[in-house]
């Protein structure tokens, strides 16, 4: 008994991706609309210690840069595993 409720327990794990240069693309892809979604939205972005340079971000401040990208990461973790669920990547 114990070993068919190890064996279900096992089969039902989904299968992750490894890195691949279409990985970093995606995850690259979500960090850049991320960051362009917090351009036109974030009312005071240049509040906070200012970036070494700031037009390369389009004068976004450190802590609007840091929430970008962590939202970035956020969407480009949920893309990837939901392409890779579906057999995509």
């Amino acid at each position: 008994m114990t070993y068919l409720t190890l064996l279900a327990a096992t089969a039902s794990v989904p299968t992750t991706v490894s890195w691949s240069p279409k990985v970093a693309i995606l995850m690259i892809l979500c960090n850049i609309a991320a960051i362009a979604f917090g351009k036109y939205t974030i009312k005071n972005q240049a509040a906070g210690p200012a970036l070494p340079s700031p037009e390369l971000f389009g004068g976004m401040g450190l802590p609007a840069l840091l929430g970008t990208t962590s939202l970035g990461h956020v969407l480009g973790a949920g893309v990837i595993l939901g392409l890779a669920s579906v057999g995509a990547l």
